[in-house]
């Protein structure tokens, strides 16, 4: 069979290069599909199940939400285990599903439990699914700042809460809009709220619960429409506007009548703008601020969703009052700009010294481009192999390539190649199918050889795809681009390399060895004697290098994953259990001022 199709592609040689077109046209445009991150995904499948619950303490929402939760998941199919978190005010269940299983029916099954979980919750709790997203989610984060001299419309100074208030109703609404994004999440400030504090001794003047003032609230705060009229052929909308809006409208409700006289919320109660208890904050160059984080959805590309935030938030400043600004703080595209420039670097001086190697030992310039066509070749089919299998390239995927590896079957058919028709030269000149011949019969003595050489290759990474869970996500993509770029190399080796040998290796073609190679068979030389010669002895010594080695490995260092240097420092301040939240912000910013005139520092 490969004699077959060696015969095929001489045959077909020019149709066998315009064949390349289709290669490189395919290759490129799935190239602008490839999903781009700095290294892979290994977040397992897994759904979120987050309970807010007020005034709970970490014990009450471990008993009364946690435990019912987690054991009402219990048989769910596919399910692996669970795993779970309570804090004050906070419930959050983790439920991991077995690899493999589709999240969007993983999280079917857990929406048609939360059902049956909200009947044994206590009242007003409400469950919901966390979103879909992974631990590489948070692809970009922003802060909202004030300028120094900036005031609200009102006059004062922008807050805390009121920059969470631009947060929340002007920037996080329109960031939710963007492609690849499943929500945005707020970190800081402190939520507006409408506080009424009741006058206990007016309200046991006049006979009022707090009953009270709740339903009179719930019945003074609603808009209701009347239908529409119609005049002079004109359609007039009907509507009775109730809803409250403000501190004058809240003090205005009337709670109840006490002998004929209307008694208001105002009355009996102190109301005005104030904050909620928060769970959390946020300080840069140690000033307390808002911070913004830009969740993606899952299977989306990492670099593009981030331009797209980026791009999208530049927009929002417009939209912002004057003196507020919305600054990044992370983007993953910088991240993923820093591997993909390593990695191109890498690729890029790797080619090129092949090629130069390559035109040192062959000693023909024509030969050494045809041998390393097959290295832009082959990653042009390994990028449509990895986007039609779902791999993402990132410094796992791609910095595991061996350049030496993929042009291995190439260099020993295209020498054979110049050594046959060399030889064949010395009787005279070729006609095109003595030359066709030669170029079959070189092809044919070496290629089984060659694809047998690439395919043991291949064969070692195989091992590779047993791996499981978390070893497996890391690995696998490693093991699918080297697997693949093999595959395409023996698939180049076996067609395209003979057709273009049978096309571009014409005229007067001479085998000579070039300075490097009779240096290095000199050098070689003496060397090869003196093994012979004392070969016990170099047996031994070999013996005693692979015992020393062996040794040595038992010494080394191991990690799970190469080191990714960003070129960032994270800085994480310890504080004792306990700390209140107030008391940490204080900590906090106290140490990024210390930190803050250190030179070379970027954001702090």
């Amino acid at each position: 069979m490969i004699d077959a199709i060696l015969r095929l592609v001489i045959a077909r040689r020019i149709l066998v290069l315009f064949s390349v077109l289709l290669i490189i046209v395919v290759g490129v445009l799935n190239y602008q599909r490839l999903t781009i991150d700095a290294v892979p995904d290994i977040t397992n499948v897994q759904v979120q199940i987050n309970t807010s619950a007020s005034g709970y303490s970490p014990l009450e929402a471990e008993q009364r939400i946690t435990y019912p939760v987690e054991t009402a998941l219990a048989g769910l199919p596919k399910l692996a285990y669970t795993r779970s978190l309570s804090r004050y005010g906070l419930s959050q269940v983790t439920a991991v599903f077995e690899e493999g299983t589709d999240i969007y029916f993983a999280r079917n099954l857990i929406n048609t439990k939360l059902t049956a979980i909200k009947s044994v919750l206590p009242a007003g709790i409400e469950p919901e699914m966390g979103p879909i997203s992974t631990g590489l989610g948070e692809i970009y984060m922003y802060t909202v700042q004030a300028e120094p001299n900036a005031l609200q419309a009102n006059g004062q100074a922008y807050d805390a809460t009121a920059l969470r208030e631009i947060q929340d109703w002007i920037i996080k609404p329109q960031l939710a809009q963007v492609k690849g994004i499943v929500e945005i999440n707020s970190i800081g400030g402190y939520n507006k709220q409408y506080h009424i504090s009741p006058d206990v001794q007016k309200l046991l003047q006049f006979k009022i619960s707090l009953a009270d003032i709740t339903a009179a609230l719930l019945a003074n705060n609603d808009n209701r429409g009347a239908g529409y009229i119609e005049r002079n052929g004109q359609q007039l909308l009907v509507r009775s506007p109730g809803q409250l809006a403000t501190v004058e409208d809240i003090s205005n409700v009337i709670v109840t009548t006490h002998n004929s006289i209307p008694i208001k919320l105002g009355d009996i109660a102190s109301i005005g703008i104030g904050k909620n208890l928060r769970t959390g904050a946020a300080t840069q160059d140690g000033v307390e601020t808002v911070l913004g984080t830009a969740m993606m959805l899952i299977g989306e590309n990492s670099r593009v969703v981030a331009k797209r935030v980026d791009e999208r938030l530049a927009t929002i400043q417009a939209s912002l009052p004057k003196g507020v600004v919305a600054l990044p703080v992370y983007d993953r595209t910088s991240l993923v700009d820093k591997a993909i420039v390593t990695v191109s670097k890498n690729l890029l001086e790797g080619s090129l010294l092949v090629i130069v190697v390559l035109f040192l030992l062959l000693g023909n310039l024509r030969a050494a481009l045809i041998t390393a066509a097959v290295i832009p070749l082959t990653m042009l089919m390994t990028i449509t192999g990895m986007v039609k299998a779902g791999v993402s390239a990132n410094l796992m995927s791609l910095g595991a390539l061996d350049f030496g590896l993929i042009i291995d079957g190439a260099v020993i058919i295209v020498e054979n190649a110049i050594r046959r028709l060399s030889q064949a030269q010395r009787n005279g000149h070729l006609v095109l199918r003595e030359r066709l011949n030669i170029v079959y019969q070189a092809s044919s003595e070496v290629i089984r050889p060659s694809l047998f050489g690439v395919a043991i290759i291949t064969v070692v990474y195989i091992p590779i795809f047993s791996l499981s869970d978390v070893e497996g996500k890391m690995f696998h993509p490693m093991a699918a681009t080297v697997v693949m770029a093999l595959i395409s190399a023996m698939i180049l080796s076996l067609t395209v390399v003979p057709a273009a040998i049978a096309v571009f290796l014409k005229g007067n073609i001479s085998e000579k060895e070039g300075i490097v190679m009779d240096v290095a068979k000199r050098a070689y030389k003496p060397s090869l004697q003196f093994a012979l010669k004392f070969r016990w002895f170099m047996v031994g010594g070999a013996s005693a290098l692979v015992v020393l080695c062996l040794y040595l490995a038992t010494t080394l260092g191991s990690e799970f994953t190469p080191q990714l240097d960003e070129g960032d420092v994270t800085l994480h301040a310890m504080r004792i259990p306990g700390t209140g939240l107030e008391q940490a912000v204080e900590m906090q910013t106290l140490l990024e001022r210390r930190i803050k005139p250190v030179v070379h520092l970027g954001r702090r």
